[in-house]
């Protein structure tokens, strides 16, 4: 039917469902975008990972890790220098205090991600 729609929402077990592809924001800025499957399967960046671990199961006797992460969040209208998740990611270097990682391709397919280290988080996946 050649439409798109842009739905914006925080229950990420409801955009699963519903989104063919999905873009994933903090502070303002898209840190990852891919295919819906793709993001649910493989998450590159420590941000999406984190919210995909807090999506309830619906089922008592699964037990599922959750990413707790540490801290406030930074205040939009001043936030951070460098990687704006730099102040609540457990894999921040000095690199990511100080240069804001770019939104690129990960293995030259459609999945992009804006983490300085998201090469080596994609293979702890």
């Amino acid at each position: 039917m050649n439409l798109a729609f842009l739905f914006i929402a925080h229950d990420l077990a409801v955009v699963r469902h519903i989104s063919d592809r999905i873009a994933v924001m903090y502070l303002g800025r898209i840190v990852e975008i891919c295919d819906a499957e793709e993001l649910y399967t493989r998450p590159l960046h420590p941000y999406t990972k984190a919210l995909i671990s807090a999506i309830p199961v619906p089922d008592p006797t699964i037990k599922k890790q959750h990413t707790i992460l540490k801290g406030d969040v930074p205040s939009p209208i001043s936030p951070p220098s460098g990687c704006a998740f730099h102040t609540r990611c457990p894999h921040a270097s000095e690199k990511c205090r100080t240069k804001s990682p770019e939104l690129r391709s990960i293995n030259g397919d459609q999945h992009l991600a804006s983490c300085h280290f998201a090469e080596e988080l994609l293979s702890t996946n």
